[in-house]
């Protein structure tokens, strides 16, 4: 029983390599300019389908912490193995993610194909960000009820986000996040706010009353409603909310 836990993680662990080949596998990216000047894109399948792995990947990250309380199988060697597979899904899968958007951004330019590795090199910050933070983290034992820093499964769902998001080409979005300049952003931002020391909300509740979990109750309604009418956008709208209501409401953190 003790060992079940462990196996989730493992699992993560499993979804995150799953994501990485589907990511690696992208085929064609073809993309579509009009006479107008529009231009959609038609994102790999493979890519939007890593995606999904790393939010397999999170619910399963999810399920094990709930289940190694539900059996009393909490180990030191359970959280070591749980930050080790959460490197990979929500640092190294989404770093490819961004590597590969960046390679697409530069292809849609006049001899973008042969575009430097240096230019899709900043990709990699976010994976040693997240590795980075989740190594301050396991030192750090009084981040239960609070954080200190973006939690990288949080950075990595935000980031897998995007290839559906560009997929389904939902609110015709697909052109903004192919634009070299917001994903360079994208990356420094994620990749500075895990390294930080920013008070950020955790999820756990201490009890149900109001008073104590305001915060946590305006942001579940910003997560209901962005679900309901902005689907996959819903996703990045809700991380920006996440750290503006963090941010606003950093004195009631405990």
């Amino acid at each position: 029983m003790k060992q079940i836990p462990n196996l989730f993680t493992l699992l993560n662990l499993v979804f995150g390599c799953i994501a990485i080949v589907c990511i690696l596998q992208t085929g064609e990216t073809i993309v579509y300019t009009d006479a107008t000047g529009f231009t959609t894109v038609n994102m790999p399948e493979k890519i939007a389908m890593g995606s999904l792995f790393i939010f397999a990947a999170a619910l399963v990250d999810f399920l094990d912490g709930f289940i190694a309380r539900l059996f009393k199988a909490s180990s030191e060697m359970g959280k070591q193995l749980d930050s080790l597979a959460d490197v990979v899904s929500f640092g190294v899968a989404p770093g490819l993610i961004l590597y590969q958007l960046l390679r697409i951004s530069f292809a849609r330019e006049i001899d973008g194909l042969e575009v430097s590795m240096i230019a899709l090199a900043p990709a990699f910050l976010l994976p040693c960000a997240a590795a980075w933070r989740l190594a301050k983290f396991n030192l750090d034992s009084s981040q239960q009820y609070s954080f200190k820093g973006l939690p990288t499964p949080a950075a990595g769902i935000t980031v897998a986000a995007l290839p559906l998001i560009i997929h389904y080409q939902q609110l015709n979005l697909q052109v903004l996040l192919l634009n070299k300049w917001l994903l360079y952003g994208i990356i420094v931002l994620l990749s500075y706010l895990m390294i930080s020391n920013l008070p950020l909300l955790s999820l756990k509740f201490r009890d149900s009353s109001l008073k104590n979990n305001l915060p946590k109750y305006i942001l579940a309604g910003i997560a209901i409603v962005a679900a309901i009418f902005l689907k996959w956008v819903a996703i990045p709208v809700v991380f920006l909310a996440y750290v503006i209501v963090s941010l606003a409401f950093k004195n009631k953190i405990a």
